[in-house]
């Protein structure tokens, strides 16, 4: 397990999905502790969790209460840090992130863990991997187990097992050579970002690779509704015009499940409608067809089920399941059964989650290999032309000469596959801000979120765009409402938050999001955002050490600030104002 501090939107879709498990379905003190914790703690108030304090605000003692004579916090604490044992160990085992409550507190303490990525070997090992002779066992074993010395050692293999070794082998080294070949001939155009031929075949690819249906294939998600009535029927159209805008999965869109259906399809999902627990309640549960296991429920009260409510509670519910960093795809990763599409949106999701050059690469690497087979799918292009533009902004090594043009040419042909895609929008919009063209980038961002609002990552988007653009009074409310419906966001919405209360000058505001990037050390400007919400709020100890922090690890943004932020194409008004405020705060000359 790696000790590095994970980020808080790692926390907070962990925090999600743990609560949602089986594990803590049946302990509603357990789910009301654990969430206090892990939310007071990430809004920055660890000294606040201390047993008297839990008393009163989680199971409500009064004034009165005497924790040498009620041991309710201490019981329920033990009883929490079991359960967390358990889910751990069982349901979360491949959880990003684990949780735990260190025994003599109740702060929780996180730990990232191990995220195995694919292994990207350099051309030169791979020529020498593709030379190696197959009488040398251990070239053999490194081309194919680049992750061997993670494995126990195995037995002496019998000599019918080594030459059937050897074969396939050889048989990997002809395909990776074929590959290879295929790639030099024919798509020069895609891997160099280059003009992007109108048909793959005309880029010298063969007819013989042409893409798999099973590499490109979505989940499959269905609705059965076993509740009647008005607000049952409410919920169910609210569900079926959201589940139809998602990229990221297949809305089998009718209401009933017949034998026709692939119940054995490890990848098939089912959102039931059922009565509630309570007259007038109607619960919604995700299930996974194959295991029968649910992996989300959510009542609804009739207040939840009122025409000015349901589209939140959906959008909320939905935003928590169907990205690639929701339930759906989290389920799929556990139980080791992506394919090529899944797989490379789960690494195109943990990039986002942990941004260097490494997660980066992957992700890449992994959306590039299916552009280059022939993908029909526009996500691919959309993801490729955002992860160009993190290249571009970040001097990341792959992919080699990396511009925001190459980004422009991915985004138009996810655009032309997808033209009712708000990831294609999206991706065009975000292309678009970094061009500059920021009427260009609010047209598209408010296309994709009029295509899915129940996508609130597309709201958050829309949001995020007009305040960059400038428009903070009509970006803002909408970033805000994104994020107060939906808990667990990436971080970006946090520093749009930032941005958008700090130009609008709420202070408080401003200093709650700068407060949520702290877990995030690899970006210039969300430790810039940190270093004005400490000077505001009057933490001289935090200034101090973030001031070195940036010294450190950019020193040219400590050196010019400015010019980071006119190359990301800031408004002139929101350069000048975070210049100051650094300067003020004591970064250098903040010119």
């Amino acid at each position: 397990m790696q000790h590095a501090t994970p980020a808080a939107p790692a926390v907070r879709e962990t925090l999600e999905r743990l609560l949602a498990s089986e594990t803590f379905g049946r302990s509603e003190r357990a789910r009301k502790l654990i969430r206090y914790l892990v939310e007071r703690e990430q809004a920055g108030e660890a000294d606040r969790l201390k047993g008297f304090s839990i008393a009163m605000d989680v199971f409500g003692k009064d004034g009165d209460f005497d924790p040498s004579t009620d041991a309710v916090v201490r019981v329920q604490a033990g009883r929490l840090r079991e359960l967390l044992q358990q889910y751990f160990a069982n349901e979360g085992i491949a959880e990003p992130v684990r949780i735990a409550i260190p025994r003599g507190g109740y702060v929780p303490a996180y730990e990232l863990n191990a995220i195995r990525l694919p292994e990207v070997a350099k051309p030169a090992e791979q020529a020498a991997a593709a030379a190696a002779p197959a009488e040398h066992p251990s070239a053999a074993q490194d081309a194919v187990a680049p992750d061997a010395s993670l494995a126990p050692a195995a037995a002496p293999v019998p000599s019918v097992a080594r030459h059937l070794r050897f074969f396939w082998i050889a048989i990997a080294v002809v395909i990776a050579m074929l590959g290879v070949l295929i790639l030099r001939q024919g798509s020069g155009a895609l891997l160099a970002g280059g003009h992007l031929p109108a048909t793959f075949e005309s880029a010298g690819l063969t007819s013989s690779i042409a893409p798999s249906p099973v590499s490109e294939a979505l989940p499959l998600v269905y609705i059965a509704v076993k509740a009647s009535g008005a607000d049952a029927g409410r919920i169910a159209a609210s569900l079926r015009a959201g589940l139809s805008g998602f990229d990221t999965i297949d809305f089998i869109g009718r209401d009933t499940v017949d034998k026709t259906d692939p119940v054995n399809n490890p990848t098939s999902f089912i959102f039931d409608i059922l009565p509630g627990p309570n007259t007038g309640d109607i619960t919604i549960e995700l299930q996974s067809m194959a295991s029968g296991r649910v992996l989300l429920s959510r009542n609804l009260t009739p207040a939840d089920s009122t025409p000015t409510a349901i589209e939140d509670r959906v959008a909320d519910m939905l935003s928590s399941a169907l990205p690639a960093s929701g339930t759906i795809y989290n389920y799929i990763e556990q139980t080791g059964t992506p394919n090529g599409l899944t797989e490379c949106l789960l690494l195109n999701d943990k990039y986002y989650l942990d941004q260097n050059a490494r997660t980066h690469e992957a992700a890449y690497r992994c959306l590039e290999t299916l552009a280059n087979s022939g993908a029909k799918s526009s996500l691919v292009y959309s993801e490729l032309a955002s992860l160009q533009v993190e290249a571009v902004s970040d001097h990341y090594v792959y992919p080699p000469n990396a511009t925001i043009e190459k980004a422009v040419e991915f985004a138009h042909r996810g655009v032309q596959m997808g033209p009712t895609s708000p990831y294609a929008h999206r991706a065009y919009g975000y292309v678009s801000s970094r061009l500059g063209n920021t009427d260009e980038a609010i047209r598209w961002m408010r296309k994709a979120y009029e295509l899915n609002p129940y996508d609130l990552g597309m709201a958050a988007a829309y949001g995020y765009g007009l305040i960059f653009a400038g428009r903070y009074a009509e970006g803002t409310p909408i970033l805000t409402h994104a994020a107060e419906t939906f808990s667990g966001h990436s971080t970006w919405w946090d520093y749009g938050l930032f941005v958008g209360d700090f130009m609008l000058g709420d202070m408080n505001k401003a200093i709650a999001a700068s407060m949520a990037l702290r877990t995030t050390a690899t970006k210039s400007h969300y430790l810039a955002a940190r270093l004005i919400g400490a000077k505001a709020a009057g933490q001289d100890s935090l200034v101090t050490t973030l001031l070195n922090e940036l010294n450190t690890k950019f020193p040219k943004f400590a050196a010019d600030p400015r010019s980071t932020f006119v190359e990301r194409k800031y408004p002139a008004d929101l350069t000048d104002r975070l210049v100051q405020a650094l300067r003020a705060a004591g970064l250098g000359s903040a010119s």
